[in-house]
C-alpha cells in the first residue's frame, strides 16, 4: 500500500520579512530536524524514497534529519512553498492590508491573503493560485504512484494544500490547517483504492519530552 509521509521544515529565520531572508534554518530548526531523524531511526521508520523541495530550508532539514541514509534525496521545485511574504507585500501595496508582527495577527491575515490570491485579486503574484494547486496535485500524484514508502520534506503551506485537496476544505479551513502545522511535524497519508486517506496530522513525538517541549514551534 503506497504510504507518504510529509514533514514540514525546521524553524527558519523568524525575523525575516522576505522570501530570501526566511529561507534558512535557525539553530533550533537544525536541532528539531536531528531529533526527528533520531526518532525515526529509533522507531524503525524507514523509507525507500525521499523527496524535498529546492528551498534551502527544505534541503537543510532533510540533511539534518539524516534522510540520505534512507535513499538519495530527489529535489523537486514543485514541492516548494508558495511565496507568502511576496503575496503579503503585494496585498499591503494594493489593498492596504498590513503584515502582522506577531503570530496571533496571522489568524486573520493568512485567510485574507489566501482568499484574495485564490480569487485572482493580487496583481503581479509570482504564480497564480491555480498554478500552485495544480503543481501540488501533480507532484503528489506522481509520488503516490511510486513504489515503497515515501518521505517528503516541504513547507506548511504545501502540506496545507494537500490537506485541502484530501479533505475538500474551503479557504478558511486551509488557512486554519496551515496555522496549526508545527516545525518538523509529521503528516501521513495512505493510498486506498487510489484515494489518499489522512492517517496522521501534525505529529511531533520527537518533541514531546518535557525538556523538548520548548521546541514545539510554529514560526
Amino acid at each position: 500500500m503506497p504510504h507518504i509521509t510529509l514533514v514540514r521544515h525546521g524553524q527558519a529565520n523568524t525575523d525575516a520579512r522576505d522570501e530570501i531572508s526566511y529561507d534558512r534554518l535557525s539553530d533550533l530548526g537544525h536541532q528539531q530536524a536531528r531529533w526527528l531523524g533520531a526518532h525515526m531511526e529509533a522507531t524503525g521508520d524507514r523509507f525507500q524514497r525521499v523527496y524535498c523541495g529546492t528551498l534551502t530550508r527544505h534541503i537543510e532539514t532533510a540533511i539534518s534529519m539524516g534522510a540520505e541514509a534512507h535513499a538519495t534525496i530527489v529535489r523537486d521545485e514543485r514541492l516548494n512553498e508558495f511565496t507568502y511574504f511576496t503575496l503579503s507585500q503585494l496585498m499591503e501595496e494594493q489593498h492596504g492590508l498590513s503584515v502582522p508582527s506577531e503570530r496571533e495577527g496571522f489568524v486573520e491575515h493568512l485567510p485574507t491573503v489566501l482568499g484574495a490570491w485564490e480569487r485572482g485579486e493580487i496583481e503581479g503574484a509570482p504564480e497564480t493560485y491555480a498554478q500552485f494547486e495544480s503543481r501540488v496535485r501533480d507532484v503528489m500524484a506522481e509520488i503516490a504512484a511510486g513504489q515503497g514508502r515515501a518521505l517528503v520534506v516541504t513547507s506548511g503551506g504545501l502540506i496545507g494544500m494537500v490537506l485541502r485537496q484530501t479533505l475538500s476544505l474551503d479557504v478558511q479551513g486551509w488557512a486554519k490547517m496551515c496555522l496549526a502545522i508545527m516545525n518538523t511535524s509529521v503528516h501521513r497519508w495512505q493510498m486506498v483504492l487510489e484515494q489518499p486517506l489522512l492517517v496522521q496530522f501534525n505529529g511531533v513525538a520527537h518533541l514531546e519530552a518535557p525538556d523538548r517541549q520548548y521546541a514545539q514551534t510554529h514560526l
